[in-house]
């Protein structure tokens, strides 16, 4: 039976995920107030964030950037893309 969320990013109730999808409080967070379709989006935003900022994620100061654009992404003012992106879709 899938949980439904009231998704912070969505504005809206959303199916929610099965699991913390990252350890700890924040992670705890997250499978409270993020919908499937909201970590998704964040899914496709970390994996820019790390192409564009060239980061390697198995070090401990990539994956503190990472957990504060993450934070900011769903609770925050949101996480911004760098200046320099250039979408490709458009």
């Amino acid at each position: 039976m899938s949980r439904t969320v009231h998704c912070v990013l969505l504005g809206r109730d959303a199916p929610g995920l099965e699991r913390p999808p990252y350890p700890g409080a924040l992670g705890q967070r997250i499978f409270e107030n993020v919908s499937k379709e909201a970590w998704e989006r964040w899914r496709a935003h970390q994996i820019m964030l790390i192409n564009e900022y060239r980061l390697a994620p198995v070090e401990p100061k990539a994956r503190k950037f990472l957990e504060g654009e993450m934070e900011k992404f769903f609770f925050g003012a949101g996480s911004s893309k760098p200046k320099e992106f250039v979408d490709p879709d458009k």
